[in-house]
């Protein structure tokens, strides 16, 4: 059986010597937790996995494990990539249309995940099939959506409380979320590019009227 690693820090090496020390070692705590969990699931399943075996596999404590992340959900769903992927969406062109915008940031959070296949597809299997993960996955999705209210309104001029602002962030929640629960349900075929690409035509254009 190989080894699991966790979904490597989104931080560059330059990033990372920018941060202080405290930072550094609460990323490499962060990611010592998730390759923990991710093997157990791997070896013996989600329901199995308790917290007492993450914290001896990580070599922590099991209140360590919980200071870092409230519930095993958050273990298997929690990651740095918000702030970053907010801020390249910030960074782009004033100009810029903003689905284009959108395609952009997407695609180069594809392309973050892909740089650890099986990570990925271990969140998006345990998304559809364990009810506490895919219950949790909505939590947390909507704490996204709420980030990205503050950078629509930003581009936008609006309110990002306006029921505007609000159904058109959470309707890009919706597209990322389906997309990862249709790849998980059909067993991970297809390039998940090509899926989001799709979801957000659908986003942007509305939803055809003729089978593709």
């Amino acid at each position: 059986m190989t080894a699991m690693t966790a979904a490597r820090s989104p931080y560059s090496p330059a990033d990372h010597s920018r941060l202080g020390l405290r930072e550094r070692k609460k990323i490499k705590t962060r990611e010592a937790i998730r390759t923990a969990t991710y093997a157990l699931i791997k070896e013996q399943g989600y329901d199995a996995t308790t917290i007492e075996q993450i914290a001896d596999r990580a070599e922590v404590s099991p209140s360590t494990v919980f200071r870092y992340f409230p519930t095993k959900e958050d273990i298997v769903l929690t990651d740095e990539y918000d702030p970053l992927i907010l801020g390249e969406l910030r960074a782009r062109p004033e100009g810029e249309p903003w689905m284009d915008s959108l395609r952009y940031v997407m695609g180069k959070a594809l392309e973050r995940s892909e740089e650890e296949p099986e990570v990925t597809r271990l969140r998006a299997h345990l998304g559809f099939q364990v009810p506490a993960v895919r219950s949790r996955m909505f939590e947390t999705m909507s704490e996204t959506g709420r980030l990205l209210r503050g950078a629509l309104a930003e581009r936008t001029g609006r309110d990002p409380e306006s029921l505007d602002v609000r159904v058109y962030a959470m309707a890009i929640i919706g597209c990322m979320m389906e997309v990862s629960m249709y790849w998980a349900e059909n067993g991970f075929e297809g390039d998940l590019r090509d899926l989001m690409d799709r979801a957000l035509d659908v986003l942007e254009h509305g939803l055809p009227t003729e089978s593709p």
